[in-house]
């Protein structure tokens, strides 16, 4: 973890999975592995790489920010049971012993590398789902509240995200789905609020504990910069299905190759 070429390396991983999050989503399934690849214990692996990505997150939270005009109660009760999740979630992570985190750690790939595969066909079928729809704005441009179910189904979320995170906001965009959410552009901007939200309370807990590794964490975050900035570009010039496939090849053969012991 000492040679020249490691922070290179990893600024490399992080620059290729912004670039991924920004044109189809699973930049967490090329920058884990690839610390775990490097030599990195698998829950600093994690810890760092979640920190190295958030400002990622934040950008994405910002862009988005229109979609969430006239939102705030919503958005609040959003972010309680991200906030609690994700401290649950991390908690969670720092108290798993490490030889049992990197033997789930497969099967979190794998996992979230399904989800990945799912996402187009479910979001497919969310979109031309029949029956009642509900309005993600009432008369007076204001987002209706989220039901309890919701609530309690976002705080699961929450834990996973802090746990782990990968293929977590999937499983917001579902769950908006099916509360009859239509509009793409606002269901993404409540997933990126509640993905900040989680994210900033997992890396400030990380960042106490002590398990970040700050020098890989900074060229991580260098990286993305750039391969985030690259990525909005490839998105107009490169077809998605490439690149998801690309996604979906990574996961699995890291998934694999950690359950294999290969890397």
């Amino acid at each position: 973890m000492d040679a020249p070429y490691f922070l290179p390396l990893v600024g490399l991983a992080a620059a290729l999975g912004a670039m991924m999050n920004a044109v189809a989503g699973g930049g967490t399934l090329v920058t884990f592995p690839a610390l775990v690849a490097l030599g990195v214990p698998p829950i600093t692996a994690n810890a760092t790489s979640t920190v190295a990505l958030w400002p990622g997150t934040m950008a994405s939270m910002w862009g988005y920010r229109a979609e969430l005009s006239g939102g705030r109660r919503w958005a609040t009760a959003f972010a309680v049971p991200s906030f609690a999740g994700g401290v649950v979630g991390a908690l969670l992570l720092l108290q798993t012993p490490e030889k049992r985190f990197a033997a789930i750690v497969p099967w979190l790939i794998l996992g979230a590398t399904a989800l990945f595969i799912a996402q187009k066909p479910l979001m497919m079928a969310l979109a031309e789902r029949g029956g009642v729809r509900r309005e993600i704005a009432g008369a007076d441009g204001h987002l209706l509240p989220p039901s309890a179910a919701f609530l309690l189904y976002q705080f699961g979320v929450a834990v996973y995200g802090g746990y782990f995170g990968a293929g977590a906001g999937i499983l917001m965009l579902a769950a908006l789905g099916l509360m009859g959410l239509t509009n793409i552009h606002q269901m993404n901007g409540l997933k990126n609020w509640g993905g900040g939200v989680m994210n900033l309370v997992a890396v400030i807990i990380f960042a106490l504990s002590g398990v970040v590794i700050w020098p890989v964490a900074l060229a991580m975050a260098l990286g993305a910069g750039i391969g985030g900035i690259g990525g909005s570009l490839l998105a107009q010039r490169v077809g998605q299905v490439w690149v998801r496939r690309s996604v979906v090849a990574i996961g699995l053969a890291s998934g694999l190759s950690l359950l294999l012991g290969l890397i």
